[in-house]
């Protein structure tokens, strides 16, 4: 059995998500209440469209590690509450706008917004929800985290671009498909993280340290995620198991397969990736299982979790340092 396919045992002592959550929870509640409020638009599908998303689950990661690392840095003001809704505002433009591109049907185990909505109106409405972030941004009053902010949003959005170039190319290297992941979903992460330390005044060194922990994290959750679409089932995953090979994206088992695999396997993977489609998944999931892929790319997210840990060695003991830890360890462990 694949290793990210092991069911992970915990004893009824051993955190979950839910529990790490549990510590922010007057926060986050702060942060659903401010995401619920500035939804609002005098346009009615704006709302409409934007609730559908916003609403629809998910775990709030990005939100719930702003509100973490700030806490952990001994911040006590209220602006965490703000720069976690904006994170989450812009993450939520991304995935609209995502799902458009890629053309996806499913998201968070319901129809894509794209799918209910039509196209146009995915794509206006996650811009939206870009200028609603920049409008939030301006209120928190800092042009540090307007900075930072600014260059994670263009940052993401040329890996957007970086990705769709790389669509349909099998000789797609291991570090090119590093850079797009950390543009993609790591620079969002690290920026969550860093904006942390930057509400708090810490110095040089722990704001360092943030960014580290939040690139490492983000890498290792995007690791996961791109090996669970290979061997999840489309219920835990929330979409369409085998959506990066259909629409012919060369991710790390991919990737790692076509190294270690045949020359007839090879040449299977790559005109799959060429042309897309699910027509040879099952025999794909096979020369990836026997390959090692999965076990290559679970290695490859326990190191960048691992390095996410090391990052906050200088940070100060407290639950919520110790929650970030924890969420770096469950990240390397989710099935969805």
């Amino acid at each position: 059995m694949p290793i990210l396919m092991q069911a992970v045992e915990k004893s009824p002592e051993s955190p979950t998500f839910d529990s790490v959550v549990a510590l922010t929870r007057d926060d986050m509640q702060a942060v659903d209440r401010l995401i619920s409020a500035s939804l609002q638009s005098d346009v009615a599908l704006v709302s409409q469209v934007s609730k559908y998303i916003v609403m629809s689950g998910g775990k709030r990661l990005r939100p719930v590690i702003v509100l973490l690392a700030s806490r952990a840095l001994g911040y006590e003001g209220e602006q965490h509450i703000r720069a976690a809704a904006i994170v989450e505002f812009i993450h939520t433009a991304t995935l609209l706008h995502d799902d458009v591109v890629d053309s996806s049907a499913r998201r968070r185990g319901q129809d894509s917004a794209n799918m209910v909505f039509g196209n146009q109106a995915s794509v206006l409405v996650g811009d939206f929800l870009y200028s609603r972030a920049f409008q939030m941004m301006v209120d928190i009053q800092s042009m540090r985290v307007m900075q930072i902010l600014a260059d994670a949003t263009n940052t993401i959005a040329a890996g957007e671009v970086m990705q769709l170039m790389s669509v349909h190319d099998p000789d797609t290297t291991e570090e090119s498909y590093r850079q797009v992941i950390y543009r993609k979903t790591a620079r969002l992460f690290e920026a969550g993280a860093q904006i942390a330390a930057v509400l708090a005044e810490r110095d040089q060194a722990d704001e360092d340290a943030m960014i580290l922990y939040g690139q490492h994290l983000g890498t290792a959750f995007q690791l996961v995620d791109d090996a669970l679409d290979f061997n999840a089932s489309a219920d835990e995953l929330g979409k369409n198991l085998g959506d990066d090979l259909a629409e012919g994206k060369a991710t790390l088992p991919l990737i790692y397969a076509m190294q270690e695999g045949t020359a007839d396997e090879k040449e299977l993977i790559r005109k799959a990736i060429l042309d897309g489609g699910l027509d040879q998944l099952e025999n794909i999931q096979a020369i990836i299982e026997s390959t090692g892929a999965l076990q290559y790319t679970a290695a490859r997210a326990q190191e960048a979790a691992d390095s996410a840990v090391a990052a906050l060695v200088d940070i100060p003991d407290s639950d919520y340092k110790q929650a970030l830890i924890t969420i770096a360890d469950l990240s390397v462990q989710r099935r969805s």
